[in-house]
């Protein structure tokens, strides 16, 4: 396993927002989680390379 896995709290002191918001995204799987039973759990790498794709994606709005 290369890539840490981070808990809720991790990810929200790494993106700036709420906890709940974090347990929000992965309710609704716009973030990527890993589930443990009944513990979700996030690899970095993943939202690292989540948050590079809506970067991405933001360049392109308004394009066509």
């Amino acid at each position: 396993m290369g890539s840490r896995l981070l808990t809720a709290a991790e990810v929200a002191a790494l993106l700036s927002v709420p906890r709940s918001w974090v347990y929000e995204q992965a309710r609704e799987g716009r973030i990527p989680v890993v589930t443990l039973g009944r513990y979700r759990r996030f690899r970095e790498e993943a939202i690292l390379a989540w948050v590079e794709g809506l970067e991405g994606a933001r360049g392109t709005e308004g394009r066509r």
